[in-house]
């Protein structure tokens, strides 16, 4: 067999396996999205789900056996909170995997940039000092005012770190990375200030928030999401090719023909966008950026394209399937799922730690 016959050979079954993949990812995603719409305090049969889906959808005459219950809950209760999930979910994942792409480190996060600790520090200064605002506040912005303040945050630290890292036009990853941590810590020290003063009500209302919780889902809050999550989504596959090149190393980016400092300009503002949103509604949720796009890169390769569409796809699955164990584990009580994902993905980042010093060293 000739070399290029090898290479062929060689590209076929990748791209068999990562089709593979996506379609089993594709499938946990379904499972875990019927899983979420059936399970609960009241255990609906997966059947039943569908059938009241497809009512919903296209106004179908509802099935014998659904009652009246069984149609509120899963379409008013408990569709709201999957979608949500997916969404979060889906968005983390692919923020994850962008910013390892710039960063061309596996062991990059959303939260490494500074953008969950600025929109920390925003939600906490409304919870302290929001209720100040008396009946100034229009009653729609104040019915939101905390996701809003949050997302405010992440796109002050978005704007302050683009600023920091950037020089004569360029922006260098190490400055990214550095003011990334900067800004992290001094947000961090200004969350810390205003728990201080914060009452016992709003320090639990806070904690509550930062753990993350899906508990609020509304379709207004799909629909302040939903936008960013296209942003941040479309934008990735416009600049797959881009990262792809630029794991070469930026200098030979640049000569294939990248313009590597509007790709990273591209790169912080979409996962600013998504990030900064999915913080807003659901609070901060680690992990899911770290460990999904790394387990795909392990899974199909490199190919930033796939690995998007892999991310987002299993992502939404793995916080889906996160929210059903947090909301049935204690019930009628319900952990937070950033509990949750803790316990999924810090094992795997001291497991990723320990394979890239063996690596290393």
């Amino acid at each position: 067999m000739s070399a290029g016959d090898a290479a062929l050979s060689v590209s076929w079954r990748r791209s068999g396996r990562t089709k593979s993949v996506i379609i089993a990812c594709a499938l946990l995603l379904a499972a875990a999205g019927v899983a979420s719409l059936a399970i609960g305090p009241v255990v609906i049969a997966p059947g039943n789900v569908t059938s009241i889906l497809w009512q919903g959808a296209f106004g179908a005459q509802a099935p014998v056996s659904s009652d009246l219950r069984d149609v509120v809950v899963v379409l008013d209760i408990r569709l709201p909170r999957t979608v949500m999930a997916a969404l979060v979910g889906a968005t983390l994942a692919v923020a994850g995997a962008v910013l390892q792409g710039v960063f061309r480190n596996p062991l990059a996060d959303p939260g490494l940039v500074g953008i969950s600790p600025g929109a920390a520090l925003a939600a906490v200064a409304w919870i302290v000092f929001g209720g100040w605002t008396g009946g100034y506040v229009p009653a729609l912005i104040a019915n939101h005012a905390l996701p809003l303040a949050s997302f405010a945050g992440s796109l002050i630290a978005i704007v302050l770190l683009h600023r920091l890292a950037t020089q004569d036009g360029r922006t260098s990853v190490a400055n990214l990375l550095f003011a990334g941590i900067a800004l992290g810590a001094l947000a961090n020290a200004g969350t810390g200030l205003f728990i201080f003063v914060a009452s016992d009500q709003q320090l639990r209302e806070f904690t509550f928030w930062t753990l993350g919780s899906l508990g609020g889902a509304t379709w207004q809050r799909i629909g302040l999401i939903l936008p960013f999550a296209l942003v941040l989504v479309g934008g990735s596959f416009w600049i797959a090719r881009a990262l792809d090149a630029l794991a070469l190393g930026e200098a030979e980016a640049f000569h294939t023909g990248v313009n590597v400092e509007r790709v990273k300009r591209i790169a912080i503002v979409i996962v600013a966008a998504g990030v900064g949103a999915a913080v807003a509604v659901s609070g901060i949720i680690g992990f899911v950026g770290l460990v999904v796009p790394h387990l795909l890169r392990l899974s199909i390769g490199p190919s930033h394209k796939s690995l998007f569409l892999g991310s987002a796809l299993l992502g939404a699955a793995l916080l889906t399937a996160s929210d059903i164990f947090a909301r049935t584990v204690a019930s009628p009580a319900e952990l937070p799922i950033g509990v949750v994902t803790a316990f999924i993905g810090a094992p795997f980042f001291i497991w990723l730690l320990q394979r890239h010093k063996r690596s290393f060293g």
